[in-house]
């Protein structure tokens, strides 16, 4: 494998892990906004990832099995989570219903710190091989230049 198609492939999984701390942070800060421009609580989101083959540069350059299979990531849309809000009875609330009940958006921040934690990592794992390509390419040019 090409070095520099190892750093693109691993490009697209920083730039995923790094959408998904963003949507993720922004759950977090608005996880007790009970009103929205759209009207109603705040939707919690979900990016939604899949993979892409790369390039036809790559192809060109490695015609060979692994360049056929060879996927990165891409984000491809920032999903709203459908369940229902979490309603709390809080009859003073501007935004309470007639009931007295007011919708909250529908985030655990435990789940959201969960989900916080699980991308800073998989960030941090993309770094380390990321590291680790730029190391093997540096000492293929020192061993080259001997």
């Amino acid at each position: 494998m090409n070095v520099f198609s190892a750093m693109e492939i691993l490009s697209t999984g920083l730039e995923a892990q790094r959408t998904r701390m963003n949507v993720t942070a922004s759950n977090i800060a608005n996880a007790q906004t009970t009103r929205t421009e759209e009207g109603g609580p705040y939707r919690r989101k979900d990016p939604v990832v899949t993979t892409e083959p790369m390039n036809n540069r790559f192809r060109e350059l490695m015609d060979n099995e692994l360049a056929r299979h060879a996927r990165g990531v891409k984000t491809v849309e920032i999903a709203e989570d459908q369940t229902p809000p979490r309603m709390v009875f809080e009859p003073g609330h501007p935004d309470a219903d007639a009931n007295g009940y007011v919708a909250y958006p529908n985030i655990t921040i435990v789940e959201e710190m969960v989900n916080m934690i699980m991308a800073s990592r998989a960030y941090d794992a993309g770094v380390t091989a990321l590291q680790a390509v730029t190391g093997m390419a540096k000492n293929a040019m020192r061993i080259g230049g001997a």
